[in-house]
């Protein structure tokens, strides 16, 4: 099982030294990837309100695939966004960009995708908020298109391309797609189109249930569900490395191929005390 971080996007801030830091320590310490979460904008909560989700405009996000191409640029980790927002992006410029990082990071990448909850930013975007499952499950096939074929012809109801590609293909043709999944067709929609998938429940705590609804799915379409990998999440908080060491090891035995450990949100200080938490979990996983 590869051991991996989760980017404390919210906790770094703009500061450039503590992003190179923050990349070069796990890098040292023999974490194998790191994972990023996506938010392009924030909402203004003084005026929208509750808009449902956990971060507004207050709260700082590193755009995942430029963040990814610096860290490629002095280290050897591999990268995974876990999740990217697919359908509120062009779906061939999102191509493009993914293509670029899986070069850069000499083929290493997962493109990890959901469909968010945000509607400010769907509307900032240009892009339908009621439509975004639909997007996806029409995205996914649009962009292992276009990094296998030198030129695509595509003419669907959310995306028209005509005898264009891009240049450079991926070294990974086609880059593995994960999808980001609670809801019961979600679960079923990473059965038929994904290569993997973020549960957000737990060994023990739903996640069984979840796997029985991602095989359903793939049986739909005739796909082995066993092929279909899963990377699990452990938080790191007050209780210490030994309860993150706990909680890994049960996502092995539930058979997950990943795992990353999150520090954002466990009341550290700086970037000094993300790595001196990820310090003492290495010493114990890694």
């Amino acid at each position: 099982m590869e051991i991996g971080v989760v980017f404390p996007q919210t906790e770094l801030g703009g500061d450039r030294g503590a992003v190179r830091a923050y990349g070069q320590a796990v890098a040292d310490l023999g974490y194998a990837h790191v994972a990023a979460y996506d938010h392009v904008l924030g909402a203004d909560t003084a005026v929208h309100g509750d808009i449902g989700g956990p971060y507004d405009v207050h709260d700082t996000f590193h755009e995942p695939l430029t963040l990814f191409s610096y860290f490629a640029g002095f280290t050897e980790l591999r990268f995974v966004t876990s999740i990217l927002i697919g359908p509120q992006r062009q779906t061939a410029l999102l191509a493009k960009q993914a293509a670029e990082l899986d070069i850069l990071s000499g083929g290493t990448f997962r493109l990890g995708l959901g469909i968010g909850w945000n509607r400010v930013e769907y509307e900032a975007l240009g892009h339908s908020f009621a439509d975004r499952g639909a997007f996806l499950e029409e995205q996914v096939g649009v962009l292992r298109q276009l990094w296998t074929q030198e030129s695509v012809t595509v003419d669907t109801r959310f995306h028209h391309i005509t005898a264009a590609g891009l240049a450079p293909l991926p070294v990974q043709r086609p880059i593995p797609i994960w999808i980001g999944a609670f809801a019961p067709a979600a679960l079923r929609r990473v059965g038929r189109i994904a290569n993997g998938w973020f549960p957000m429940a737990r060994p023990g705590a739903g996640l069984e249930e979840a796997l029985e609804a991602v095989a359903e799915g793939a049986r739909q379409v005739g796909r082995d569900p066993s092929t279909i990998a899963f990377e699990g999440r452990v938080d790191y908080n007050a209780e210490g490395p030994g309860r993150v060491a706990e909680h890994a090891q049960r996502w092995r035995q539930a058979g997950a191929s990943y795992v990353s450990v999150n520090t954002m949100r466990a009341g550290l200080e700086g970037v000094d005390g993300h790595i001196a938490a990820l310090t003492s979990v290495a010493a114990l996983l890694l």
